[in-house]
């Protein structure tokens, strides 16, 4: 995601009571494990699964040439097209990779197979599963999720019974501007409040991380609602917490302030997928208390866990051909680089 241009695109089990109901939750279990059916013992109350993936898709995948005609058959004729547009192999490779983080997530937690469901996108570019099965675990919540790549990464947050929006950014220092300029650029993007903190984060380099930190937050929050890049930035203004963002913790301290009024419905997420990657998960309401249950008051009881590292062969565990193997498109992938 380059901020000047548009972007598109363990095992803990518990049981809370001290929301408005008690609701079984259950955080960032490993690909190979399904647990979209889980119900609580004696009781048919909603499973609340979370799920946080982060996959290296750049020096961390470097694929050969049958790793990428399997990627290619793996996806959806019309994804395969777009991949096969982009003008660097880095682009392509991101592109892939969100894709498969979402079918490989679709497959473990729903219970779907690969072959058997359409991916389809918002009018304003929003990933969604077109015609999602009713009748699997009638008293789940639904699902929500959504992907981010930039830098090193490509990551994926879902979540039941809450709106989710997920960005991850590298911390780059400008490459053919000074920072002073490159600030005055993006003026605009931000509040006099959120200025003044990232200015005050002391030397050049903590003053881009704060501006990307405070990006991926604005971004987070755009994604889950999906209103795309007509949105005023600027209405949004968040206030950081006290502690550091750090590598191996999520922080939720961030608050939100929607045109000057504190939006106490909306959670954020924070953490550092290493020294240089920051990504951040907007949570909000997506559906009304049902049977006294509040989503957003259970998930809050319990303890966030960092994103969980996948590899290639984790994602492509369940993968089915969808489309003719078409030799062209490792050829056309080579001359990207």
């Amino acid at each position: 995601m380059d901020l000047i241009k548009a972007q598109q695109d363990k095992s803990v089990i518990s049981t809370n009571t001290q929301g408005r109901g008690s609701v079984r939750t259950v955080e960032n279990q490993p690909p190979s494990h399904s647990l979209h059916c889980v119900k609580a013992v004696g009781s048919a109350v909603p499973v609340m699964a979370s799920v946080r993936w982060a996959f290296r898709c750049q020096q961390g995948w470097k694929p050969s040439r049958d790793e990428w005609l399997q990627a290619a058959r793996s996806v959806q004729s019309e994804e395969m097209f777009r991949i096969g547009q982009f003008v660097f192999a880095k682009d392509a490779k991101s592109a892939m990779a969100g894709r498969l983080l979402m079918r490989s997530f679709i497959c473990e937690y729903m219970e779907l197979k690969w072959s058997e469901f359409t991916l389809r996108r918002s009018d304003r570019g929003k990933p969604y599963l077109e015609n999602p099965p009713k009748d699997l675990c009638p008293v789940d919540w639904p699902w929500s999720f959504n992907v981010s790549h930039q830098g090193e990464y490509a990551v994926l947050a879902a979540l039941q019974g809450l709106q989710v929006g997920v960005d991850v950014m590298k911390t780059t220092m400008p490459g053919n501007k000074s920072v002073s300029e490159f600030f005055r650029v993006m003026t605009r993007q931000f509040t006099e409040h959120e200025w003044s903190v990232i200015q005050s984060s002391g030397s050049e380099h903590q003053q881009i991380t704060s501006f990307y930190r405070h990006w991926a937050l604005k971004e987070s929050y755009i994604k889950a609602i999906g209103t795309g890049l007509g949105f005023n930035l600027q209405r949004l203004e968040f206030h950081l917490g006290s502690d550091a963002v750090a590598e191996g913790r999520v922080i939720r301290q961030t608050k939100m302030y929607l045109d000057g009024e504190e939006e106490r419905d909306w959670m954020f997420e924070e953490s550092l997928l290493d020294a240089d990657h920051h990504v951040a998960v907007a949570i909000g309401p997506t559906v009304e208390p049902d049977a006294g249950l509040d989503p957003l008051a259970t998930y809050l009881s319990n303890t966030p866990y960092p994103f969980k590292l996948v590899s290639f062969s984790d994602l492509i565990s369940k993968a089915k051909p969808l489309t003719e193997e078409d030799p062209t498109y490792w050829d056309s992938y080579q001359l990207s680089y």
